[in-house]
């Protein structure tokens, strides 16, 4: 059966303005540093050095270096144990900047949670339609040699959209249930004796 999937980058349903933006700053004047914080920023898994360099375009040892300070600031870290040096930034920070910013976004907390059904309905109809629990189950079903190679490229960018669906179902859920703590205070928290 071919898939009749069609990309709606489900991701853009939940993106602040300011990362529906990010792409149109990276086309305009920035600086080099500039650009490798914002690709840094918004890495979803560890990358080299070279791969910052190249999605930012800018060469390598610059590049290196502003890594190294992001890792020092603590904003990114960096894992030596494989054959190269990678940086990717701290998890749980980018998640909680995330739900912030969902929440100061200027969403209602039910148009969050209209979004967060939808992202779930859309993992349920992959489901069904295939027969699997997990992208990596949906990954498997291309040994199946009555696929073609049109239905395996549809399948990979499935098993892609599932799995980054799944991190945004994640950030936006948690968003919804701290609602009331995520929400921007105007007056300093005082500090306790």
């Amino acid at each position: 059966m071919a898939s009749t999937y069609i990309k709606t980058k489900p991701e853009r349903c939940c993106m602040t303005e300011d990362e529906s933006n990010s792409e149109g700053l990276m086309e305009r004047q920035t600086t080099g540093e500039d650009r490798v914080r914002m690709v840094a920023r918004q890495l979803s898994e560890p990358r080299t050095a070279n791969w910052i360099a190249s999605e930012a375009g800018w060469s390598h040892e610059p590049t290196k270096r502003v890594l190294e300070r992001l890792v020092d600031d603590g904003i990114l870290h960096r894992d030596e144990s494989g054959t190269h040096t990678t940086y990717y930034p701290d998890y749980r920070r980018q998640a909680m900047q995330e739900a912030m910013r969902l929440r100061d976004s200027g969403h209602t907390v039910e148009e969050l949670t209209d979004r967060l059904a939808d992202m779930k309905t859309q993992i349920r109809d992959w489901e069904d339609e295939f027969g699997v629990e997990s992208p990596n189950q949906l990954r498997g079903t291309l040994a199946d040699e009555s696929l073609d190679a049109e239905e395996e490229d549809s399948r990979r960018e499935i098993a892609r959209e599932w799995e980054h669906l799944q991190r945004r179902i994640q950030i936006v859920g948690f968003a919804i249930r701290e609602w009331d703590f995520l929400a921007p205070t105007t007056e300093p928290a005082e500090a306790s004796s």
